[in-house]
């Protein structure tokens, strides 16, 4: 079955040997980036060096419409054999908004109220940045469907780390 799997990076090791992942998503701060894992193929891994902020004015390395674009581009090259591994530092907000902007992609216009709503109950702990959602709501072209959405989540469950949380590509 097609799935992305977000997950922290304390539990990527984890994620790739139990999953098998044909592609990975790593969302980090430039500093923090981390090499391509060992035996995994360097094309099919994303590195998007980008910090966990949502007022680009408030620090380096905010999200941009670029990062969106690679992201799209990637996951659309991805052709869902095997999971796809999505990572940040904690699994909660950079790695959460790059798999809704994928399932958003993926599973077509105004489904972003039921995509949102599946990944609160899947992930009570997410809580996808705002700016990159803002972001691939541009680039998907849906007239703020994807922040409404995200709206309508309601609070996250405060946590330091998320876990590793499996959303299908079907049946939400």
């Amino acid at each position: 079955m097609p799935r992305l799997l977000v997950t922290p990076l304390s539990s990527l090791s984890e994620a790739l040997a139990v999953h098998g992942p044909s592609h990975l998503v790593s969302l980090l701060s430039p500093e923090h980036m981390i090499a391509t894992p060992d035996g995994f193929p360097a094309a099919r891994h994303l590195k998007l060096g980008v910090n966990d902020i949502v007022d680009p004015a408030a620090g380096t390395a905010p999200p941009a419409r670029a990062h969106i674009d690679q992201l799209l581009e990637f996951s659309r090259g991805w052709d869902m054999s095997r999971p796809m591994v999505i990572h940040c530092w904690a699994g909660i907000s950079r790695s959460m908004a790059s798999a809704f902007a994928i399932l958003c992609d993926r599973l077509g216009e105004n489904r972003e109220i039921e995509i949102a709503r599946a990944i609160r109950q899947r992930a009570p702990h997410a809580q996808p940045n705002r700016l990159l959602v803002q972001h691939a709501d541009d680039a998907l072209g849906r007239g703020g469907r994807m922040i409404g959405a995200l709206n309508s989540m309601g609070p996250a469950l405060l946590v330091e780390e998320g876990v590793t949380t499996t959303f299908p590509l079907v049946n939400l």
